[in-house]
């Protein structure tokens, strides 16, 4: 199962929270893992939406990678079975950049499955998570890597902002109406 949504369009958020409910099924907080370095702007999504769920006041869930503790690609080997051990009732949402057709640059995408993180660079890495948010942030060719260099900040970060609130929502999920997610 998958969903897309462009990050322009006000219901970005909505929607991802919406996909992520269908897909994930579960009353336990989630595990973000957020896939990526600061070494490139594209490659940086995940880490910027760690950071920003990280800030967000009363967030219900436990996230892995940010800005200052980035999770890499080539980490994901030993980073699943230490998610799964350490946190076995929790679903693992896995958030990382990834490369596509041109038409599909903007796109936020939720997939009910796991993700092969690093599959845009050709790597052979292991997969993560019971659902994956992508972030389409460059168009896929034979200098993918390069072009993760050349992508607008502004793109990304608006995307790690939807896709942050989006998962937040999410994880308040199931509270009270009288009770605001504190």
């Amino acid at each position: 199962m998958e969903f897309a949504f462009h990050f322009c369009n006000t219901l970005a958020e909505t929607g991802i929270m919406m996909a992520l409910g269908n897909v994930l099924k579960s009353s336990a907080p989630p595990v973000v893992l957020c896939i990526g370095s600061d070494l490139a702007i594209g490659d940086s999504l995940g880490p910027l939406t760690g950071t920003m769920l990280r800030r967000q006041e009363g967030f219900r869930g436990f996230v892995y990678g940010t800005l200052r503790s980035p999770v890499t690609a080539k980490e994901i080997g030993y980073v699943e079975s230490f998610l799964r051990k350490t946190h076995p009732r929790s679903k693992i949402i896995a958030v990382d950049a990834a490369v596509g057709e041109e038409a599909d640059v903007g796109l936020i995408k939720v997939i009910g499955g796991p993700l092969r993180p690093g599959s845009g660079a050709n790597k052979k890495l292991g997969k993560v998570g019971d659902a994956s948010i992508l972030g389409i942030v460059a168009r896929k060719s034979a200098f993918s890597y390069s072009l993760l260099n050349l992508t607008r900040l502004n793109m990304v970060y608006a995307m790690a902002e939807t896709i942050s609130s989006a998962i937040g929502a999410y994880a308040c999920r199931g509270i009270d109406a009288d009770r605001k997610c504190l």
